[in-house]
Protein backbone atom coordinates (compact mmCIF):
# COMPACT_ATOMS: atom_id res chain seq x y z
CA UNK A 1 0.00 0.00 0.00
CA UNK A 2 1.18 3.50 -0.69
CA UNK A 3 1.97 5.33 2.54
CA UNK A 4 -0.80 7.23 4.30
CA UNK A 5 0.55 10.42 5.86
CA UNK A 6 -1.32 12.82 8.13
CA UNK A 7 -0.05 15.61 10.35
CA UNK A 8 -1.09 18.05 13.04
CA UNK A 9 0.41 20.84 15.12
CA UNK A 10 0.43 20.57 18.91
CA UNK A 11 1.18 23.45 21.28
CA UNK A 12 3.54 21.55 23.56
CA UNK A 13 7.25 20.73 23.71
CA UNK A 14 8.42 17.79 21.57
CA UNK A 15 9.56 15.86 24.64
CA UNK A 16 6.06 15.89 26.15
CA UNK A 17 4.46 14.78 22.87
CA UNK A 18 7.10 12.08 22.37
CA UNK A 19 6.56 10.65 25.88
CA UNK A 20 2.82 10.41 25.26
CA UNK A 21 3.15 8.75 21.83
CA UNK A 22 5.87 6.31 22.97
CA UNK A 23 3.64 4.98 25.79
CA UNK A 24 1.34 2.37 24.25
CA UNK A 25 -0.80 2.24 27.40
CA UNK A 26 -2.24 5.66 26.48
CA UNK A 27 -2.95 4.73 22.86
CA UNK A 28 -6.66 3.88 23.44
CA UNK A 29 -7.25 7.40 24.78
CA UNK A 30 -6.80 8.84 21.29
CA UNK A 31 -7.34 5.89 18.90
CA UNK A 32 -10.30 4.00 20.37
CA UNK A 33 -12.62 5.24 17.59
CA UNK A 34 -11.05 2.71 15.19
CA UNK A 35 -8.86 0.44 17.33
CA UNK A 36 -10.88 -1.87 19.56
CA UNK A 37 -9.92 -4.31 22.32
CA UNK A 38 -6.48 -2.74 22.75
CA UNK A 39 -4.27 -4.90 25.03
CA UNK A 40 -0.64 -4.63 25.98
CA UNK A 41 1.52 -7.69 25.44
CA UNK A 42 3.86 -6.87 28.33
CA UNK A 43 3.60 -4.73 31.49
CA UNK A 44 6.27 -2.34 30.22
CA UNK A 45 4.35 -0.09 27.88
CA UNK A 46 6.90 2.63 27.08
CA UNK A 47 9.81 2.74 24.67
CA UNK A 48 11.58 0.19 22.51
CA UNK A 49 10.17 -3.30 22.95
CA UNK A 50 6.72 -2.21 24.11
CA UNK A 51 4.07 -4.18 22.23
CA UNK A 52 0.29 -4.30 21.96
CA UNK A 53 -2.50 -6.06 20.12
CA UNK A 54 -5.78 -4.57 18.91
CA UNK A 55 -8.63 -5.17 16.50
CA UNK A 56 -8.70 -2.73 13.59
CA UNK A 57 -12.33 -1.82 13.07
CA UNK A 58 -12.31 -1.20 9.30
CA UNK A 59 -15.62 -1.43 7.44
CA UNK A 60 -16.31 -4.91 6.05
CA UNK A 61 -12.87 -6.04 7.22
CA UNK A 62 -12.06 -6.41 10.88
CA UNK A 63 -8.74 -7.98 11.71
CA UNK A 64 -6.25 -8.19 14.55
CA UNK A 65 -3.03 -6.20 14.42
CA UNK A 66 0.07 -6.56 16.57
CA UNK A 67 2.37 -3.56 16.95
CA UNK A 68 5.77 -3.21 18.57
CA UNK A 69 7.97 -0.15 19.05
CA UNK A 70 11.22 -1.03 17.30
CA UNK A 71 12.93 2.36 17.42
CA UNK A 72 12.43 5.42 19.60
CA UNK A 73 14.73 8.40 19.16
CA UNK A 74 13.72 10.93 21.79
CA UNK A 75 12.31 13.48 20.97
CA UNK A 76 12.36 13.04 17.18
CA UNK A 77 10.73 9.78 16.10
CA UNK A 78 8.91 6.60 17.10
CA UNK A 79 8.87 3.64 14.70
CA UNK A 80 6.44 0.73 15.16
CA UNK A 81 6.46 -2.55 13.25
CA UNK A 82 3.03 -4.08 12.64
CA UNK A 83 1.78 -7.55 11.71
CA UNK A 84 -1.82 -8.39 11.06
CA UNK A 85 -4.48 -9.76 8.80
CA UNK A 86 -5.05 -13.41 8.07
CA UNK A 87 -2.37 -15.55 9.75
CA UNK A 88 -0.36 -12.38 10.49
CA UNK A 89 0.87 -12.32 6.89
CA UNK A 90 0.49 -8.56 6.41
CA UNK A 91 3.36 -6.45 7.60
CA UNK A 92 3.87 -2.74 7.88
CA UNK A 93 5.17 0.20 9.84
CA UNK A 94 3.88 3.26 11.61
CA UNK A 95 6.26 6.22 11.87
CA UNK A 96 5.69 9.23 14.11
CA UNK A 97 8.03 12.12 13.29
CA UNK A 98 8.13 15.10 15.63
CA UNK A 99 9.67 18.37 14.53
CA UNK A 100 9.94 21.67 16.36
CA UNK A 101 8.03 24.46 14.61
CA UNK A 102 8.49 27.08 17.31
CA UNK A 103 9.43 27.35 20.96
CA UNK A 104 6.30 25.49 22.12
CA UNK A 105 4.88 24.15 18.86
CA UNK A 106 5.44 20.61 17.60
CA UNK A 107 4.52 19.21 14.21
CA UNK A 108 3.54 15.54 14.37
CA UNK A 109 3.66 13.55 11.12
CA UNK A 110 2.16 10.06 11.20
CA UNK A 111 3.00 7.78 8.26
CA UNK A 112 1.42 4.34 7.92
CA UNK A 113 2.24 1.77 5.28
CA UNK A 114 1.63 -1.92 4.90
CA UNK A 115 2.00 -4.80 2.51
CA UNK A 116 -1.10 -6.99 2.08
CA UNK A 117 -0.36 -10.61 2.89
CA UNK A 118 -3.18 -12.21 0.89
CA UNK A 119 -5.02 -11.37 -2.34
CA UNK A 120 -8.18 -10.73 -0.29
CA UNK A 121 -6.40 -8.03 1.72
CA UNK A 122 -5.06 -6.47 -1.49
CA UNK A 123 -8.62 -6.21 -2.84
CA UNK A 124 -9.86 -4.63 0.41
CA UNK A 125 -7.04 -2.11 0.18
CA UNK A 126 -8.09 -1.13 -3.34
CA UNK A 127 -11.74 -0.80 -2.25
CA UNK A 128 -11.09 2.12 0.07
CA UNK A 129 -9.23 1.05 3.18
CA UNK A 130 -6.56 3.66 2.44
CA UNK A 131 -9.07 6.55 2.48
CA UNK A 132 -10.69 5.14 5.62
CA UNK A 133 -7.29 4.85 7.34
CA UNK A 134 -6.34 8.43 6.40
CA UNK A 135 -9.62 9.78 7.76
CA UNK A 136 -9.39 7.85 11.05
CA UNK A 137 -5.71 8.71 11.53
CA UNK A 138 -6.42 12.41 11.06
CA UNK A 139 -9.13 12.21 13.73
CA UNK A 140 -6.72 10.34 16.02
CA UNK A 141 -4.06 13.05 15.72
CA UNK A 142 -6.67 15.70 16.43
CA UNK A 143 -7.73 13.82 19.57
CA UNK A 144 -4.06 13.55 20.57
CA UNK A 145 -3.71 17.32 20.16
CA UNK A 146 -6.73 17.99 22.36
CA UNK A 147 -5.51 15.63 25.10
CA UNK A 148 -2.02 17.13 25.24
CA UNK A 149 -3.06 20.78 24.97
CA UNK A 150 -6.13 20.76 27.20
CA UNK A 151 -5.12 18.21 29.89
CA UNK A 152 -8.58 16.70 30.50
CA UNK A 153 -9.70 16.52 34.10
CA UNK A 154 -11.01 12.98 33.88
CA UNK A 155 -8.45 10.17 33.81
CA UNK A 156 -7.41 9.00 30.36
CA UNK A 157 -8.34 5.56 29.11
CA UNK A 158 -5.38 3.20 29.50
CA UNK A 159 -4.68 -0.22 28.06
CA UNK A 160 -3.78 -3.09 30.35
CA UNK A 161 -2.20 -6.48 29.94
CA UNK A 162 -4.86 -9.15 29.46
CA UNK A 163 -5.39 -11.02 32.75
CA UNK A 164 -2.62 -9.03 34.48
CA UNK A 165 -2.21 -9.67 38.18
CA UNK A 166 0.24 -7.30 39.92
CA UNK A 167 1.27 -10.00 42.42
CA UNK A 168 2.68 -12.00 39.51
CA UNK A 169 4.79 -9.09 38.27
CA UNK A 170 8.12 -10.40 39.62
CA UNK A 171 7.58 -13.49 37.46
CA UNK A 172 7.83 -11.23 34.41
CA UNK A 173 10.77 -9.22 35.74
CA UNK A 174 8.67 -6.19 36.65
CA UNK A 175 8.10 -4.59 40.03
CA UNK A 176 4.38 -4.16 40.90
CA UNK A 177 5.15 -0.52 41.82
CA UNK A 178 6.68 0.10 38.39
CA UNK A 179 3.38 -0.40 36.54
CA UNK A 180 0.85 0.70 39.15
CA UNK A 181 0.56 4.32 37.86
Amino acid sequence: MLPVTVHTFISAPREEVFDFIADLAYRPAWTNHYMREFRLEHPRSHGVGAAARYRLDAPMYRHWVETQIIDAERPRAVVEATRGGRYNRSGGEVLFELSREGQRLTRVDMTIWSEPGTPREAVKERLGSRRWLRRKSKVALERLRVIIEEHPERPLERATVASWEPRKAPRFGVSPREVSG
